[in-house]
């Protein structure tokens, strides 16, 4: 038996068994990922579409996927490669590849304007191993480092990766400690410490997803933007109000189909109480 110590969760995982990511397994009282270099996903797609705004904007940027999450969003867009029933048996089928042949895949693009890696479309700190030995060469390759990620992971985990890491869009899913319990199965102060922590090693932009009926009130969104606001550089500086904001609609999805997607109209509302503290304010999928 060991204790994994990448999330809240500290999942005690007997030898050869799974943590509750599925991403995670023991072997010889050590945690590590299962499935080191698996690969669900590997596309050149705009840094636009991470999303990271102000982050060499107009770029293009290989993203690749892994395997597994440590959330149980019941809206998630990418569920077969999360934490669907599929999902852990075509991760154990998954094509490999080391981290030198992901660099090799990257510097092939450069001449289609590809910037560097991202690490994405699953939670990628569930591996961060495989992140961190990629990062470290990719930086040697001169290539730049992406990580989308819901930021839902230790410090210890942020300091050994964050040298390696340019930038970051980190999911601040919502501004309530219920919601994050009930409807994520996550842990929102373990989310703000990181983004907190964030912000003063890399760029830093964020996400929040705006689901009816859950996160959408006006106040939640104005104490989600004040805290944003609040946040501090690496040197006491303010930095907050020029952390970006990303407010995305929501479209009935997965296990949440219950609901009809976000008004677009409640979107630029929210979008315009978050410019009341915030410079940089996005809308999304409207």
């Amino acid at each position: 038996m060991a204790v994994c110590r990448v999330c809240f969760r500290h999942c005690e995982i007997p030898e050869g068994g799974l943590g509750f990511c599925a991403a995670r397994t023991s072997t010889e009282g050590k945690v590590r990922p299962a499935d080191y270099g698996a690969v669900s996903a590997l596309a050149l797609d705009p840094i636009e579409k991470k999303p990271l705004r102000r982050f060499y904007p107009g770029s293009s940027i290989l993203s690749v996927g892994g395997w597994g999450c440590n959330l149980r969003c019941p809206f998630c867009q990418n569920s077969e490669i999360t934490w669907s029933p599929e999902a852990r048996a075509a991760a154990e089928t998954a094509e490999k590849l080391t981290p030198e042949e992901l660099v090799a895949a990257a510097l092939r693009c450069r001449d289609r304007g590809n910037i560097g890696l991202a690490f994405t479309y699953n939670e990628p700190l569930v591996s961060y191993e495989f992140v961190l030995d990629t990062a470290k060469l990719a930086h040697e390759a001169g290539l730049k480092n992406v990580l989308v990620t819901n930021g839902t992971a230790e410090l210890a985990v942020l300091e050994e990766l964050g040298p390696h890491i340019d930038a970051m869009n980190i999911d601040l899913k919502g501004f309530s400690e219920a919601y994050y319990r009930r409807v994520l199965g996550g842990d929102l102060a373990m989310t703000l410490a990181f983004i907190a922590r964030a912000v003063q090693l890399c760029h830093v932009e964020l996400t929040t997803l705006i689901v009816p009926g859950e996160n959408d009130g006006e106040e939640e969104m104005r104490r989600l933007s004040a805290w944003i606001a609040e946040l501090r550089d690496g040197e006491g500086r303010p930095a907050g109000p020029s952390v970006p904001l990303h407010v995305s609609r929501f479209f009935p999805r997965f296990h949440m189909r219950d609901r009809a997607a976000t008004p677009v109209r409640q979107v630029y509302r929210l979008a315009e109480i978050a410019r009341e503290r915030l410079r940089y304010v996005y809308t999304g999928n409207c």
